[in-house]
């Protein structure tokens, strides 16, 4: 298993301080988040890649989306190139604007059908941007019309950014769109629920749940012909840093599960102790089994 730790503050020159404690501490990957009216996240990574050497850079996550895919396919490449191949895309729907307005304070959410169309075309053309190759494309929300200047460098992971995407299990449209990809960041909604709760799926989705849906991806996997791909499970939580044995309880039936990466994350911290609590919890190094 490997560990990440999730930055859920704002301050940008925190956040690359941050990264590089992250990576002399033992951990494998440093994300921040992805906001609307917010701190950039992919120019805040690009300056982290030039003040580490080893620990992977992601957000946690982008709602694909709401962004355009020339743009940030063009954030990625560079942060991916400045990193020399160290970045994880995590890509989702983004939440509807009934579960939180302030998301939607500068548009009207085309609802959960179209965002899910978006996502899609979204990372379809995604793979062909991040190869800097002229090609053309028509779809049901975007077109590219072929051009031979001005083409952008390539990014330096093959065959693409390793791209993690949020599935709901055991909805069965959205998870086939994670098998297709890099890793699974989970949602789960339990069977005849009525949505998404976030705390419903607090108490419900157990690493019982988890090993279950993973080895629904590794089926999907083989029949689709990646099983020889490598695919990530994501487990997001939070440990103590300051008790070893505790640490382990929590984390180790997310990892008999098949869960392979463990993000560090608690978005209860207040802002004003947002710093303490990240610099602390980095120093004491990811949770060990």
């Amino acid at each position: 298993m490997r560990h990440g730790f999730i930055f859920t503050g704002t301050e940008p020159t925190l956040a690359v301080e941050l990264a590089r404690l992250a990576e002399a501490s033992g951990w494998d990957a440093f994300f921040v988040w992805e906001g609307i009216w917010a701190t950039d996240p992919w120019a805040t990574l690009a300056a982290a890649a030039m003040v580490t050497d080893r620990i992977r850079l992601g957000t946690m996550l982008t709602p694909v989306p709401r962004r355009r895919p020339w743009e940030l396919a063009g954030q990625t490449m560079t942060v991916d190139r400045l990193s020399n191949g160290r970045v994880i895309l995590s890509a989702g729907l983004g939440v509807g604007q009934e579960v939180e307005p302030r998301f939607w304070i500068f548009e009207d959410d085309p609802g959960r059908k179209v965002r899910a169309e978006l996502l899609d075309e979204g990372l379809e053309l995604m793979q062909q941007l991040w190869r800097g190759e002229p090609f053309t494309h028509e779809g049901e929300h975007f077109h590219a019309h072929r051009t031979h200047t001005m083409l952008p460098p390539t990014i330096v992971q093959e065959p693409r950014i390793p791209t993690w995407v949020v599935g709901v299990w055991p909805r069965m449209r959205s998870m086939c769109r994670v098998a297709r990809y890099d890793g699974w960041i989970p949602n789960y909604a339990p069977p005849n629920a009525d949505g998404i709760d976030p705390l419903v799926q607090q108490r419900t989705y157990t690493p019982e749940v988890a090993a279950e849906a993973i080895a629904w991806i590794r089926g999907e996997r083989e029949r689709a012909g990646l099983a020889d791909r490598p695919f990530e499970i994501i487990q997001e939580g939070t440990t103590s840093g300051v008790d070893p044995v505790a640490d382990a309880g929590v984390v180790r039936p997310w990892a008999d599960a098949g869960v392979t990466w463990w993000l560090e994350a608690d978005w209860q911290v207040p802002a004003a102790a947002v710093e303490d609590y990240a610099r602390a919890r980095l120093r004491a190094g990811p949770p060990q089994l």
